[in-house]
């Protein structure tokens, strides 16, 4: 009898719970990196590279956003041959993606600080998507301006959020340290 109720709820749940958040649903289903930016991942292994590679694949989507793929015509067919086609959505898609690069981006740099959180690399890639993330947010003033949907604000909202995390931990860091004065000093 109790499995016979566990099931029935469970099948009830599977069909209200689209119901409830289809913009979180639907995002599911989208890969937010493409398949070459997936691989580029695979392949950078240290990670203030990797973190590049999340960087340029966030602003890919900017580029997609912005509309501004025909001033960078020359740079956007060189970086086809690597980086495949640039990415297709709905402007919530694209912000979508770009808050679950960042997100990674946050994970890839956590794994690293569980590991060794003396890694002089985990400052330089957290200032690398810190000063990225402020460029990010910058460049999308104008669209949080004009969202209107439902879709956007919410996917404009997550953003922030990450955004937010990650200058929070970059504010943290202390400060850079010049190492061309610090020999000069010596």
């Amino acid at each position: 009898m109790i499995t016979r109720i566990l099931t029935a709820l469970s099948f009830v749940l599977l069909l209200i719970v689209p119901c409830i958040d289809p913009v979180g649903a639907s995002a599911q289903k989208r890969d937010h990196l493409t398949p070459q930016e997936v691989d580029l991942v695979k392949a950078n292994q240290v990670l203030d590279k990797r973190i590049e590679v999340f960087i340029k694949a966030a602003e890919r989507r900017l580029i997609v956003i912005n509309g501004t793929a025909a001033t960078n015509a020359k740079q956007l067919k060189k970086d086809t041959e690597k980086w495949g086609e640039l990415p297709a959505g709905t402007r919530s898609e694209l912000v979508g993606d770009i808050t679950r690069i960042l997100d990674e981006a946050i994970t890839n740099i956590d794994d690293v600080s569980g590991r060794d959180e003396r890694n002089p690399l985990i400052p330089k890639a957290l200032r690398k998507l810190a000063a990225s993330t402020t460029s990010i947010m910058d460049q999308l003033k104008a669209v949080r301006a004009e969202a209107k949907s439902e879709a956007d604000i919410s996917s404009l909202e997550s953003l922030g959020e990450y955004a937010q995390s990650i200058l929070e931990a970059a504010n943290k860091l202390p400060p850079e340290v010049d190492k061309k004065a610090a020999k000069k000093k010596n």
